[in-house]
């Protein structure tokens, strides 16, 4: 009976220890969240100059999301990211620019987030078709 006792001493006392380990390990995760991750920019005339889209990344989670790095497929798309944490429940901009110059017809480049969220990455696509500029 004292066996029984212990048993169930050590339980009541262990129960709450792990409840709190596991609460530990779920707080403070950041989450991005974007709603649009494709923009299509339809036709855009090469004479007219760069484009731009800004990407709304929201943080969904109960941690600050930090934005370490936004890289581009090609030097043609210019990425810019706020380098504060995003706080939780708040949002920020990604802002995506695309040079048509000397690239004309139909265009698809991805731009990758990096995050310390859950996930990691997240990927930005831009598309569209530049009208070649008169000859």
């Amino acid at each position: 009976m004292k066996k029984l006792g212990i048993i169930l001493l050590l339980t009541a006392l262990l129960v709450p220890i792990f409840s709190i380990e596991a609460k530990k390990k779920n707080e403070g995760k950041a989450r991005p969240v974007v709603v649009e991750n494709t923009y299509n920019f339809g036709n855009i005339r090469e004479n007219k100059g760069a484009v731009s889209h800004e990407f709304v990344i929201s943080n969904a989670g109960t941690g600050n999301l930090v934005i370490y790095d936004v890289t581009a497929q090609c030097g043609c798309t210019r990425p810019e990211y706020p380098k504060q944490p995003i706080a939780p429940g708040k949002s920020a901009k990604v802002k995506v620019t695309y040079n048509p110059l000397g690239r004309p017809g139909s265009f698809s480049k991805n731009v990758t987030v990096k995050t310390n969220g859950d996930p990691r990455k997240v990927v930005l696509k831009i598309k569209g078709s530049v009208i070649p500029k008169d000859k």
